[in-house]
């Protein structure tokens, strides 16, 4: 049976009736939202969660091809933290906890590929002078990158506002950001590191680099202690099955989930947490709490204090002490403005669509890969669609044991940022920088069959061997849509002043991707964080 922490105890009374449970209601089912209804129920409170679609897990999810169970989305945790790994063991999955081939990943370039050096952050590299990384950026460009230790700290920490590639250039030269940062980010972010808030998406970096002395001591400060390679882990059986743990768990200590069911309104009540109407308090009137109301001692008609919170989805109504909203920015700031009308000022860009497309392959004389786990592409690289290709019988023992000799799994993902800025009100701007960077707008596949196209006609390049829809076992394509939230420049800034106006509301939280960043480490530590100080507050208050 999965582990769970032991119930918070609510501080009954040793004579009268004990209090009822505060009761609360999350919003969106993804993994913010899972991992936020556990803190609460842990604590003590009465959770209900709903969800808008028919499953749980958001970007964490699972499709079969080939007769192969596989991940239709996130397929590993960065470990630069426990935060993943914890909750792994607290539910009784730690024996499925796996590390990737230590072979690492490529990256491809204009001219060709090379193996992606093994020490960095967002491809920035901690030594210059690795062989690795010189191989890579040539001599003239390793000796640009290595001036970064002589440059005052002031040099590109300055500004209050800062995009990857303005700190990249500054310290470290052009060079580096076309040939090892502009390749990882756009793999990872979907983006051009010219429109990426650095403060988001390496949230110490800067700091790091004033403190000491230069971006490559930062990196290796950042790197230190981790094993070289992509810093990641998994489970073995895919990652969705943390999900199924978690909603088992979930079941099981009775938090009431729903799906299928997209709320589509959000109130305050105006009678709430002691703002009782004046006659009504007189009359001793009771009003409404939900299933459990409280009661107050020493009157034998209290005034019950009014559920602080109701929502509403598809003609049902809850009414609650406490609400978290879990889902995507955007919606989560047109729910909540309703409430706080503030917050419609700090909505972020809308995450534009990412396209997995999942190739089983037989194909034999992949057994023994000469591209390490994957590749990452640079945008200016011609011929190539696809952002990036994971070999994943490659990268994960497990799988290649259960796909069989001669059967290859290879993941390609689809979806630039520079593709979703031309339907944005920014389009202009954002299309400068982009042409400025190197990476002007192309079209690309949309239909299932251009993606399958474009699929088998980017691994055999990627790869440098032969492959035809004929070598096919099975394919698989999934659409997500705000997997990958967009952190353009000024993003962090916007998330800290939302969080501090959703703390003026009582019994209120806000946790997901677009408020803590990209990545499983990164959603997993805040919404824990963020539900356990609700929790908290929702358990000590009379």
């Amino acid at each position: 049976m999965p582990h769970t922490k032991p119930h918070t105890k609510l501080g009954a009374k040793p004579h009268g009736k004990k209090p009822a449970r505060p009761t609360a209601v999350v919003i969106g089912g993804g993994m913010a939202g899972l991992l936020a209804a556990r803190e609460l129920v842990t604590a003590g409170i009465e959770v209900t969660l709903v969800e808008a679609s028919d499953r749980f897990g958001g970007c964490v999810g699972v499709h079969e091809v080939a007769s192969l169970k596989l991940d239709s989305g996130a397929e590993s945790f960065a470990t630069r933290s426990t935060a993943v790994s914890d909750l792994v063991r607290e539910l009784g999955l730690g024996d499925r906890l796996v590390e990737p081939n230590p072979a690492g990943a490529w990256v491809q370039l204009p001219e060709g590929a090379s193996p992606l050096p093994k020490t960095g952050v967002l491809g920035i590299p901690a030594e210059p002078w690795d062989p690795e990384v010189r191989l890579t950026l040539g001599f003239r460009g390793a000796l640009r990158a290595s001036l970064d230790r002589w440059l005052p700290a002031s040099t590109g920490t300055k500004s209050e506002l800062s995009s990857v590639s303005d700190l990249v250039r500054a310290r470290m030269g052009q060079t580096v950001l076309e040939r090892l940062v502009t390749p990882v980010v756009s793999g990872v972010h979907s983006a051009d590191p010219a429109l990426l808030d650095v403060d988001m998406v390496a949230p110490r970096l800067r700091r790091l680099v004033v403190e000491k002395g230069s971006l490559s001591a930062a990196v290796a400060e950042l790197r230190a202690g981790a094993k070289a390679g992509s810093a990641v882990g998994s489970l073995a059986g895919g990652m969705y099955t943390l999900v199924t743990a978690l909603v088992e768990e979930l079941k099981q200590t009775g938090v009431k989930l729903v799906t299928g069911t997209p709320v589509t309104e959000l109130k305050r009540n105006d009678a709430a947490a002691g703002e009782a109407p004046a006659a009504a308090a007189a009359a001793g009137e009771t009003e409404d709490a939900g299933e459990h109301a409280g009661s107050a001692s020493g009157k034998s008609k209290a005034v019950q204090r009014t559920k602080t919170w109701t929502v509403t989805a598809n003609g049902k109504t809850w009414t609650a002490d406490a609400v978290v909203v879990a889902t995507e920015g955007p919606g989560a700031v047109g729910l909540v403005s309703d409430v706080l009308p503030e917050m419609a000022n700090y909505a972020p860009w809308p995450a534009h669509q990412i396209k997995i497309v999942t190739l089983v392959l037989d194909m034999p004389e992949l057994d023994a890969p000469t591209r390490g786990t994957g590749i990452l592409v640079a945008p200016q690289t011609p011929g190539i669609q696809a952002k990036a290709l994971t070999h994943a019988t490659s990268k994960w023992a497990w799988l290649a044991d259960e796909a069989g000799p001669g059967t290859h799994v290879l993941r390609l993902s689809y979806g630039r940022m520079s593709q979703a800025a031309q339907d944005s009100p920014e389009a202009p701007r954002i299309a400068a920088e982009l042409h400025d960077a190197g990476e002007d707008v192309k079209p690309e596949p949309e239909t299932d069959a251009e993606l399958l196209e474009a699929a088998v006609s980017d691994a055999a390049a990627l790869l440098g061997i032969h492959i035809t829809e004929a070598d096919l076992l099975g394919s698989g394509i999934v659409r997500w849509q705000g997997a990958l939230p967009f952190a353009a420049v000024g993003h962090k800034k916007r998330v800290d002043e939302a969080r501090k106006l959703a703390g003026q509301l009582p019994g209120f939280a806000m946790v997901g991707s677009w408020l803590a960043g990209t990545g499983l480490t990164a959603v997993t530590a805040d919404a824990r964080k963020t539900a356990g100080v609700l929790a908290e507050r929702l358990v000590e208050e009379p």
